[in-house]
């Protein structure tokens, strides 16, 4: 499809291989490279440098920085935001004399997760719902949803609301309690039970 054709936009340096699928309000920026089996959904944004593999699924409203890859095997959906320089991996233990292509682990970063910038996700995790991965941080195991996780290795410290708000929560609730709080932004409400948080509302 050609750029004049397209339901999309992209600017005259980046390079959108025949055969991607791109949602219609996408815009892709400076020097993009969107290969052949990427499908991508509308209303996203893919910055300066950004790079998107062929065994790639992105959402709706996705919002990609300047200078992320995101290589094979990586699904992102609705509504997750990649900081700038974040990195996703696809291979445990590469090698470069070793051929692994047919080992790449999944990686899965649920609806409305956000990805700090220069943080990076090791391959085969998944970062739950709405969660923040602070800036820098090294994801390598399972981020449940709306944890607020930092450090290397990424550890959590406390809960986020779905519109990006800390919560004012211990990182897990005592045996036998349930606590409550409300964003601070919203007032939508939220319930945590032992290292689980639910939402108690649709609002954002």
């Amino acid at each position: 499809m050609s750029a004049a054709t397209a339901p999309f936009w992209a600017h005259a340096s980046a390079i959108v291989d025949e055969g991607a699928r791109i949602g219609a309000g996408t815009r892709v920026w400076h020097f993009a490279h969107v290969c052949a089996g990427a499908r991508i959904g509308e209303g996203c944004s893919l910055g300066q440098g950004v790079f998107v593999g062929n065994d790639v699924v992105i959402g709706r409203n996705v919002k990609i920085q300047n200078q992320v890859s995101v290589y094979d095997a990586v699904t992102l959906e609705d509504d997750v935001f990649c900081g700038p320089s974040m990195v996703f991996t696809n291979v445990h233990n590469p090698r470069a004399a070793v051929v692994r292509k047919n080992e790449y682990r999944p990686t899965l970063v649920k609806r409305g997760a956000t990805l700090g910038a220069n943080c990076t996700v090791v391959c085969g995790t998944t970062v739950g719902a709405f969660a923040f991965v602070g800036a820098g941080a090294v994801v390598s195991r399972d981020v449940p949803a709306y944890a607020l996780v930092v450090g290397v290795p990424a550890r959590r410290v406390g809960w986020m609301s779905a519109h990006g708000e800390r919560l004012p929560l211990p990182v897990s609730a005592p045996a036998g309690q349930v606590l409550e709080a409300a964003c601070p932004a919203t007032g939508a409400r939220y319930r945590l039970v032992g290292d689980v948080l639910t939402a108690l509302d649709a609002a954002v």
